[in-house]
Order: structure tokens, then sequence, then C-alpha cells
């Protein structure tokens, strides 16, 4: 390969990875769950834990939320983070849904 080609290449693959970069930082991460999606209304999913239906869900504990469960996938701290019900959807960590288990 002769250096000029070798150059064209490199600046093919640089100039495909600058214009990529933007659209990836422009959709802010992974999307959040809907409260409407299927998965969610079946789960009972509040991305508010205080607005979950008391009647339809009994087991509801005001303690409980989705940054206390063992199925969610951040920090405490995290707003939104990856859970183990929802695949690659972001709940809120204020949230709240049927499958909800203590973290150990």
């Amino acid at each position: 390969m002769d250096a000029s080609r070798r150059r064209w290449v490199n600046l093919a693959v640089i100039s495909g990875a600058a214009t990529a970069a933007p659209r990836a930082f422009a959709q802010g991460g992974p999307a959040h769950v809907d409260e409407a999606d299927e998965q969610a209304v079946a789960l009972g999913y509040k991305h508010d834990a205080t607005k979950v239906d008391a009647a339809r869900f009994p087991k509801h504990d005001a303690k409980q939320h989705c940054a206390n469960c063992s199925f969610f996938q951040g920090n405490p701290t995290d707003a939104w983070a990856g859970c183990a019900m929802f695949g690659r959807k972001h709940i809120a960590a204020a949230g709240w849904c049927n499958a909800w288990n203590k973290a150990p």
C-alpha cells in the first residue's frame, strides 16, 4: 500500500468516526422506560414510587424504591439506571415496580 493510499484510508476512518460521535452523544444514552410500555404496565412501574396504586399493589411500602432494589443496575445516587426487568431501558431511582426485591 503506498503512502498516499494509506493516508486516504486513515483520513476516511477518522472522518467517519468524527461524524458518528456527535450523533451518539446527542441521543443522550439509553432510553427511559415509558410508564405506558407493556412491561411497565404489567409490573405496575411508576417513575415516582409515591404514585403507586396501593389497592393494586398492596405489598408496596413507602421505603421501597428502585435505587434500593436488587435489580437496579446503577449506584444508589444515580437518578436513572438500568434494571434487569427492563432490558436496555433505564428506570428512575425514585421509581417502583411489583418486581421490587430488597438489595443485599
